[in-house]
């Protein structure tokens, strides 16, 4: 049998220093992948948050856009547009809301931040990286931001102008919240009881829903009369739970929606943001029975394709 000697110890480092140089030169060559450098997207991809403007820009978070879509007189165009490269800004856009000078948040699971935006395509980072899983978020009157992380499971304040986050209240799984106009905030969290109502300073909590009351609860919203409304993406339904603390009511179980997440108040309406539906939808308790849901983007007979459910809890 013929036997191949190896190399002598010199060849052999000679030839590996070789390989290094080739591996270093192509990495240089390869473009690198920047904010902003991603091809446009067509279209509403995955939505799974929502949030109003003051002039009545409905916001769009979406997650494999990597960004948020602004829909404005009936048009879609993108807000921002991230990267597909993870940990850059919005790669993993988790959460919307409006602060009290009328300029959009954003919370990000892939840099661990709240952005605040001073414009289309330009945004702040608030914190320096000390939120882990921005999940929902509200304002306070005097402007902070009130954040669930529930990487940490706890309730956290944002100062308005940012710097780090300071710690509220110790609560798990809230995915939902409303900071109130009174500054009590309410978190609706996949726990043994459902809605929790939180003093400022995390000195008092309530119970104000007793049990597990949905399967998979999303983000949570008020209503003028003080009744709350949430979405269910598992029973494919939005929901009104009255103030009184009674049983929450199905207000829509069903087509056209087939994985609701994202909720946010519109005067008196609510816009809903699915994304296996790959739609926004507006609800008006107002109207009719059989009208009070419709689809406003994409319009009507332009539908969005199916999208396959991810795993359990990623939305």
């Amino acid at each position: 049998m013929n036997v191949v000697p190896f190399p002598k110890w010199g060849q052999f480092f000679a030839r590996c220093r070789l390989l290094s140089g080739l591996g270093l030169v192509l990495l240089l060559a390869w473009p690198l992948v920047s904010v902003g450098d991603e091809p446009p997207v067509a279209g509403l991809q995955y939505p799974l948050a929502v949030a109003v403007g003051p002039d009545g820009t409905i916001y769009v978070a979406d997650l494999e856009m990597h960004g948020v879509w602004q829909l404005k007189d009936g048009q879609l165009s993108p807000y921002y547009q991230g990267s597909k490269k993870f940990r850059t800004p919005l790669n993993a856009v988790r959460c919307l809301a409006i602060d009290k000078e009328g300029r959009l948040l954003a919370g990000d699971s892939a840099t661990r931040e709240v952005y605040r935006f001073t414009g289309p395509g330009e945004m702040v980072p608030l914190t320096k990286g000390h939120v882990g899983i921005p999940m929902c978020m509200g304002v306070a009157s005097d402007g902070s931001i009130v954040v669930s992380d529930i990487e940490i499971q706890r309730l956290m304040r944002i100062p308005a102008a940012g710097g780090e986050p300071q710690e509220i209240k110790p609560l798990a799984a809230v995915r939902g919240l409303v900071v109130d106009t009174d500054d009590q905030i309410y978190a609706l969290a996949h726990q043994a009881d459902s809605l929790f109502q939180v003093a400022p300073d995390g000195s008092k909590q309530e119970v104000l829903l007793k049990g597990r009351a949905f399967q998979f609860s999303h983000h949570l919203v008020k209503d003028a009369n003080g009744d709350f409304w949430t979405v269910d993406g598992y029973a494919k339904g939005l929901y009104r739970i009255p103030k009184t603390g009674e049983a929450p009511v199905a207000a829509h179980v069903g087509p056209p929606l087939k994985n609701p997440v994202g909720l946010a108040r519109d005067g008196d309406t609510l816009l809903i943001a699915d994304p296996h539906a790959k739609g926004i939808f507006r609800y008006d308790p107002a109207k009719p029975e059989g009208e009070r849901l419709i689809q406003i983007f994409p319009p009507a007979g332009v539908p969005g394709e199916d999208k396959p459910a991810k795993e359990s809890g990623t939305e």
